[in-house]
């Protein structure tokens, strides 16, 4: 079973996918270890592994190449950041065949104008609904296996109000999208109303201290949300702990205690070591082959 088809027998599934953001191979693989059953690839913390802030500057092939280490890096299916298709239709074609060819499970595109902004700031571009929706249509008719799953992102909650994206939103859904994902809607009664108000299936990002309030899982799931997404919580969260530690470096002059008290074996075992030890094990042994019998004088 492919990782797409993997994610689509999971959306049957009762309940809601939680999948927290992960912008490196190390990060996707802390997310599979504890156990959740999907990876986001963030397209905020892919640009910052770069060097760069949302702001549209990642071209598709940096964002591509940085979905497929983190696919291969996980057994369960990834959900990445496509941006605004990185340009119209044509590019938006092109962009849905890189994806899924570096075995990424489903990916959003937005209609931000481009270069887009993260979907939490200020001062967002959206482009007429004709053009983006040509690009929905292209990026469902791009996809090879029927199950990749394509997520129509609408942005204009935040320039047009709440009404135009739910029509945005179904109408995404009307051209084959098979799943929406209003961007930060303002209050609670917001976030409630889209699931009801859309026609299909929807998707909830769940950013800490972004223009959405925080929602408990629990109650986007009761709301009606079939996945919700934690872009940024690991990126932050790793900054934070950063400074941290080497403030402590710099005040006590030497190697501060970790609060994980992880040793050099442990951290490479959290990145397959087990399993690449086992190769070179399966290799390097040789069974020693039984002496040819004499042939009888």
């Amino acid at each position: 079973m492919s990782r797409a088809s993997k994610l689509r027998a999971m959306l049957k599934q009762d309940g809601m996918i939680v999948a927290p953001g992960a912008y490196d191979c190390i990060t996707a693989r802390t997310i599979a270890q504890a156990g959740f059953s999907a990876v986001y690839m963030t397209g905020a913390g892919t640009a910052a592994t770069l060097g760069y802030p949302d702001y549209g500057l990642v071209t598709m092939s940096e964002m591509a190449d940085n979905a497929g280490r983190i696919a291969a890096a996980v057994d369960v299916p990834v959900i990445a950041d496509a941006d605004t298709g990185y340009g119209n239709e044509l590019n938006a074609t092109r962009t849905v065949r890189e994806y899924e060819r570096r075995g990424v499970a489903g990916l959003h595109i937005e209609d931000q104008g481009f270069p887009k902004k993260c979907g939490h700031l200020d001062n967002k571009v959206i482009v007429p609904l004709d053009e983006y929706l040509a690009k929905v249509r292209a990026a469902v008719a791009a996809r090879q296996n029927p199950d990749f799953l394509i997520i129509a992102r609408t942005d204009s909650r935040a320039v047009l109000g709440l009404e135009e994206a739910i029509r945005r939103a179904n109408a995404a859904l009307a051209a084959g999208a098979d799943m929406a994902f209003v961007e930060a809607p303002q209050t609670v009664e917001e976030v409630a109303t889209v699931p009801k108000l859309v026609k299909g299936p929807c998707l909830f990002n769940n950013v800490w201290r972004g223009k959405s309030p925080d929602i408990a899982f629990d109650d986007a799931q009761r709301m009606g949300y079939k996945v919700t997404i934690v872009p940024g919580m690991l990126f932050k969260a790793v900054i934070g702990v950063c400074d941290a530690t080497l403030k402590e470096l710099k005040a006590q002059g030497r190697h501060p205690v970790l609060d994980t008290n992880m040793t050099v074996r442990d951290a490479f075992r959290r990145v397959g070591a087990d399993e690449w030890d086992a190769v070179s094990e399966r290799f390097r042994t040789v069974e020693p082959q039984a002496k040819p019998a004499q042939a009888a004088e």
